[in-house]
């Protein structure tokens, strides 16, 4: 039997070809009344070549929650990949990649100075749903790397910000 399921467009999408770290508008979207949802890649490193551990990942999934909201307008989720490479970021409105590159990049820029654990949200039994599954030193030490190595507004090109 062969499941009938929904074209997703990121499992059409040639891993072999990217450059991480990027950023790359997936879809936008328009509703019934003329809202548009927009679904932004932030890939974060090379699909395939790395995966970022689940303990730091999920310790730049909290912190980002708030600071990409800090800065763009409409943010609606930041969401990691399974592959854990890189997250899904769901707006409203429409931003081009650069501006969310430059959010991004902010973002990172201030994760990768955050010294004290307190500075990081939800992290306890009460707001987090896997609340021992955390690290700081691996969130910084990966958002140190990806800033080093630039991130684009381009998945198949070296157009840093």
């Amino acid at each position: 039997m062969q499941l009938k399921m929904a074209k997703v467009e990121s499992f059409t999408l040639d891993h072999t070809k990217v450059k991480a770290p990027y950023v790359r508008l997936i879809t936008e979207e328009n509703g019934g009344k003329g809202d548009t949802i927009s679904n932004y890649d932030l890939r974060l490193v090379q699909p395939n070549a790395n995966a970022i551990p689940t303990a730091g990942l999920h310790t730049i999934e909290h912190l980002l929650a708030g600071l990409l909201r800090d800065r763009l307008a409409g943010v609606i989720d930041c969401s990691p990949f399974g592959c854990r490479t890189g997250f899904h970021l769901i707006t409203w409105g429409e931003h081009s990649t650069t501006e969310v590159a430059k959010a991004l990049k902010g973002a990172l820029e201030e994760i990768a100075t955050v010294t004290k654990w307190e500075d990081v949200p939800g992290v306890d039994v009460y707001s987090c749903g896997n609340y021992r599954d955390h690290s700081l030193f691996s969130a910084k030490e990966w958002a140190k790397k990806i800033l080093d190595e630039g991130i684009s507004d381009d998945a198949f090109n070296r157009n840093v910000i």
